[in-house]
């Protein structure tokens, strides 16, 4: 039986084609709605195995509001939509599609999303129904940290059940949320544990050279390759490659690793023969993938193809019941690390929870680490933390003197330089704390005049 699908799309020209295209390959279309209102009838009466859905149609009614619907009614749905803002496309992820086809769209394009949303769609169906505790059973602080926020359950529920497929996994979220301990946890706990775990940042190869870090090259393939060298591909061979902030992936390297995944092989630099690969892939970034392929920073076929399994991790300020749990952790393994054993209070567990993490949970370990080596009895009592926006003064609403949103960042990345001795690198550096790398904000202290006046650089 075909797969019947519902079309929502208020372009008719553009629904139009997609009805023949999907029509031409041997998919059902049950119908095509312009507005929210007409897709409910539709699907009410239709009941399609997917439905197709433009984030902005008629009426007062967008996409999203229909997709919070699908939800509800446990109907996978794709985005179909042109360049949209960067709100609007985290409100459309938060939503969970199973796929997202930016405009102007190929056939293949189109195809290969309903491919991988069918598939996933098929996957979710074996998933755990009920969400329960789940625990970090290894993790860099040497114990284990009981999970207790809803959302932070059922990613662990789709990570445990994705664990022990072959499946490619595409970890999403802000810097700092724990994206690498997630690849790490999925290799440990999948049947590769007992080979490779290769972690790859992509931002930090330069772009020259990510080619030959990547696929390795022959001796002879430039000047002064005096040797075969082994890429970082085939150094996984039997276990996972984890390749780090992807997005920051030059295109040309896209392409090539593109056919990594579609056929497992690669060629060296300079070589003849393929190489076969038995590898696993975990891929993560913090960027918005859709925003970075509607700006042709990042391949469409490349994304389709890591988009088979996406995690998206909330961020710390989103799941506050982890944070005392995660602290007291912290403070445990930093205490045993340096040979103090000191714990938290209920004041400084206050305090934590009264802060906005905007560096997340690498944020709160580099400040927990901070406060443990200073700490000189056996509780941390008081937390020192960075300014946020609750410990500004109260001002009057007909005399409010607003700073500009330069001055308010600059001021801030003043005060985390002052907190951290003015280091810019490192675990326990300002760039760490800040989320951001190293060479992003050493770029914004030059155009702050920072970098002068306060490192002496």
């Amino acid at each position: 039986m075909k797969h019947q699908i519902l079309i929502v799309e208020d372009e008719l020209v553009v629904a139009g084609n997609l009805r023949t295209m999907l029509e031409k390959n041997d998919y059902g279309v049950c119908g095509v709605a312009r507005s929210v209102f007409q897709a409910e009838q539709l699907i009410a009466q239709q009941k399609p195995d997917m439905v197709m859905i433009d984030i902005y149609l008629r009426g007062n009614l967008t996409g999203i509001d229909l997709a919070v619907a699908l939800n509800d009614l446990d109907i996978p749905f794709v985005y179909i939509s042109a360049n949209s803002s960067r709100d609007i496309l985290e409100a459309a992820k938060a939503t969970v599609p199973y796929g997202f086809i930016v405009k102007p769209f190929r056939e293949k394009d189109v195809l290969i999303a309903l491919d991988i949303a069918f598939y996933r769609k098929g996957f979710v169906k074996q998933l755990p129904k009920k969400t329960g505790s789940s625990l970090f059973e290894r993790n860099k602080t040497g114990g284990n940290v009981l999970l207790k926020s809803p959302s932070m359950l059922k990613v662990m529920d789709l990570i445990n059940a994705v664990c022990g497929s072959e499946t490619s996994v595409l970890l999403l979220g802000e810097s700092g949320t724990g994206k690498e301990f997630l690849a790490d946890y999925i290799h440990a706990h999948s049947a590769r544990h007992s080979g490779p775990f290769v972690k790859v940042n992509c931002g930090a190869i330069p772009a020259q050279l990510i080619e030959q870090e990547l696929f390795g090259s022959e001796k002879g393939a430039f000047t002064d390759a005096y040797e075969r060298k082994t890429g970082k591909f085939e150094q996984a061979q039997g276990g996972t490659i984890f390749l780090d902030e992807i997005a920051e992936m030059p295109v040309d390297a896209q392409a090539k690793l593109l056919r990594v995944l579609q056929e497992k092989e690669l060629y060296r630099l300079g070589g003849k023969d393929p190489v076969r690969l038995n590898i696993r892939i975990v891929a993560a970034t913090n960027r918005i993938l859709e925003e970075q392929i509607a700006e042709g920073r990042f391949r469409l076929d490349l994304y389709y193809r890591l988009q088979v399994f996406p995690v998206t991790l909330p961020p710390l300020r989103e799941r506050k019941e982890d944070i005392p749990a995660l602290a007291q952790a912290f403070t445990r393994h930093y205490g045993d690390t340096i040979g103090k054993k000191v714990g938290l209070s209920e004041k400084a567990l206050h305090t934590l929870d009264g802060y906005t993490w905007p560096g997340n949970i690498r944020e709160l370990q580099n400040i927990i680490e901070r406060h443990v080596i200073l700490a000189t009895g056996s509780e941390i009592d008081d937390i020192l933390l960075p300014r946020t926006e609750l410990e500004l003064p109260e001002v009057s609403s007909q005399h409010k003197s607003w700073k500009t949103l330069e001055d308010v960042e600059k001021d801030h990345i003043l005060q985390v330089l002052v907190w951290c001795n003015y280091r810019v690198s490192g675990s326990n550096g300002a760039a760490a704390i800040l989320g951001i790398s190293p060479a992003i904000l050493t770029s914004k202290l030059k155009k702050m005049g920072i970098v002068s006046q306060h490192l002496g650089k």
